[in-house]
């Protein structure tokens, strides 16, 4: 089971970060081309300033799944660190139920913001806000994935005993 979590965590967390990447490379060039027409071509064009925080927000929100599968999330271990070994990792455990509790429930309930963006427009763009506010579930759904897979990968061990071991390409 802990082969497949490793596995499946990875497989998961290569399509999130490519979705991010392409997400951020056209918040790239939205925001260069809002640079180029006010500067130079002077379009006048409406969209690039919102379409730049709807892609941000976006790209954000997907990369805290990244961060609960690397487990480059901000943590407070000075606590954790000073406890027994056997009391440490259930306490881990317990964080990481915890976690997953939150992500489940901003899961849940914005589901319910992301369909009561459905009757909210973009005065820009004149589309529905939902697929903007789906950022919200997704993200919490993708995190809450991410979580189930650490949490069965790693078991309590990740600040002892990290359970993979960095590439060579990576470490140098």
């Amino acid at each position: 089971m802990r082969s497949w979590a490793v596995t499946a965590s990875a497989k998961l967390n290569t399509v999130v970060e490519a979705i991010a990447a392409g997400l951020m490379l056209a918040l790239v060039l939205d925001v260069w081309l809002g640079v180029v027409d006010r500067y130079y071509f002077h379009w006048q064009l409406p969209w690039p300033e919102a379409l730049a925080r709807y892609l941000m927000i976006w790209a954000a929100m997907l990369a805290v799944s990244s961060g609960v599968a690397r487990r480059n999330h901000i943590g407070l271990t000075s606590f954790i660190m000073v406890l027994p070994y056997r009391l440490r990792r259930a306490a881990l455990i317990c964080m990481d139920v915890l976690t997953l509790a939150l992500f489940l429930y901003v899961a849940w309930f914005g589901v319910g913001f992301a369909f009561g963006g459905a009757t909210r427009h973009a005065m820009i763009f004149g589309a529905s806000l939902a697929p903007f506010y789906a950022a919200i579930p997704v993200a919490a759904a993708l995190s809450s994935i991410q979580l189930v897979l650490v949490l069965l990968r790693d078991l309590g061990t990740h600040i002892d005993d990290p359970p993979f071991e960095v590439p060579q390409e990576e470490a140098t």
